[in-house]
């Protein structure tokens, strides 16, 4: 779920990280083992996604001899190093899956992608739900890569056997109501919430969050920078009211950490995607059947709902070999068998893009959607209808310096001054503003 990109001091930093150590033993990088073959790196790989890729490989592999797919993984946290490393050596994978939308539209500023327009017309452009790649649509007509699935990555989850043990008969639809209920549930080892406070992309991605629930925005429309506002503001003051509520550990959470502490029972509430659902089903079963979704809340019931989508992505680095085995095997990600097992291995966390997939008694045929079906259906719409600060909204143009300014971590920095620090929140949100102008104009 981190966002990062590529600049070319992070080529340098990392140049050394180049060598990633593939999923599945005796692989070798390109080229290595005679004839084509293909490089795929993503950011997932649990064991369940490795299995549902070693299927989509032998499947291609079996259709297309003397092409050979190397799956190679890296990390949240990495891959801004080892991708700046692969675009500067020229040794770039063929296939990169799993990054967010605004680092695709950051590498095509660039210059290092290919166009996906062949791809998604391989796949059928009708087969997509209408505009699921607008956000890809790097220059009119032309672009950049795919979705490879949505996501609703600040889903609030509930423990509803401690809602009925706190007397709380509904999900809250506001902050104040959120508040009240952590504070409610918390006690007996158990917090309220796992809100990050690290500077990280976690705590800038779920910050950004809060301020377009406060019903403000980080950007205008026509991109002039616009976090300086009352909302942002209250979007703080919410924040640093929550920190009693997290965690002592929530100063250094990111991702995985936030998600562990709802699924080990450590919060009474989670904000994450939908593989909240099959960790707790492996990982915690004794609260398996205590567990809801909900939309997350904002500052009052006027203010509009914002789901936060990092549009997972699939793309080609220009700089890749056997462009036309590439795009060939790019194109079979998508095929539905395949692509099923992929959704299946986190199912709820990647939701499909293609119209038919979702509706497919093969996706639908499985002991997580079946149990979960009400929240699936739920991440399933607001992921429909999300956002991120590389598409604000409807309204807004996109955003081709959003990843600069996630990497940069000024918008963390701020949560830590405020936050952490107790320093005046105008001063803070002012010396912030100033900081991301900066990087927009840089």
């Amino acid at each position: 779920m981190t966002k990062q990109t590529f600049t070319r001091r992070s080529a340098l930093l990392g140049a050394g990280a180049l060598g990633v150590a593939g999923a599945m033993a005796g692989t070798k990088p390109a080229g290595a083992q005679g004839g084509v073959t293909l490089r795929w790196w993503s950011t997932q790989s649990v064991p369940a996604q490795l299995e549902a890729y070693k299927f989509q490989i032998a499947q291609f592999e079996a259709a297309n001899p003397g092409i050979k797919v190397v799956f190679e993984p890296t990390s949240n946290e990495t891959y801004a190093a080892q991708l700046a490393a692969a675009f500067a050596s020229g040794q770039v994978p063929n296939i990169v899956t799993h990054l967010p939308s605004f680092a695709v539209t950051n590498y095509w500023r660039n210059g290092l992608l290919e166009p996906f327009n062949d791809v998604i017309q391989m796949v059928g452009s009708d087969k997509f739900y209408p505009d699921a790649n607008r956000i890809y649509e790097v220059e009119k007509g032309v672009y950049g890569g795919a979705g490879i699935g949505g996501t609703a990555a600040n889903t609030l989850w509930l423990r509803t056997d401690l809602m009925k043990k706190a007397g709380i008969e509904a999900a809250p639809r506001t902050w104040d109501e959120l508040r009240a209920a952590a504070r409610k549930m918390q006690g007996g080892g158990i917090y309220g919430a796992p809100l990050p406070y690290a500077k990280n992309s976690m705590t800038t991605l779920v910050f950004i969050c809060f301020v377009r629930l406060a019903g403000g925005q980080v950007f205008t429309p026509d991109l002039e920078v616009a976090i300086d506002s009352k909302e942002a503001l209250n979007a703080l003051e919410f924040y640093k009211s929550m920190r009693e509520l997290c965690p002592p550990g929530a100063t250094g959470y990111s991702w995985g950490e936030s998600l562990t502490a709802f699924v080990s029972g450590a919060t009474a509430t989670g904000l994450y995607t939908g593989r909240v659902l099959a960790n707790v089903v492996a990982q915690n079963p004794r609260i398996q059947d205590s567990l809801a979704a909900a939309t997350y809340p904002s500052i009052a019931a006027s203010v509009p709902s914002w789901t936060f989508n990092d549009f997972p992505s699939i793309f080609i680095p220009k700089a890749a070999k056997d462009m036309a085995a590439t795009k060939k095997f790019a194109a079979h990600i998508f095929a539905p068998e395949g692509y099923i097992k992929q959704l299946h291995a986190a199912p709820g966390h990647v939701l499909p893009v293609l119209k038919a997939i979702a509706d497919d008694p093969r996706y639908l045929d499985n002991p997580i959607i079946s149990k979960y079906p009400k929240e699936v259906k739920l991440m399933a719409e607001n992921s429909a209808a999300g956002f991120n600060l590389g598409f604000e909204s409807p309204r807004h143009k996109p955003n081709l310096k959003a990843g600069d300014v996630v990497n940069s971590g000024v918008i963390a920095e701020l949560v830590q001054r405020v936050c952490l620090n107790n320093e005046d929140p105008k001063k803070a949100l002012g010396e912030t503003a100033v900081k991301i102008e900066k990087i927009v104009k840089g």
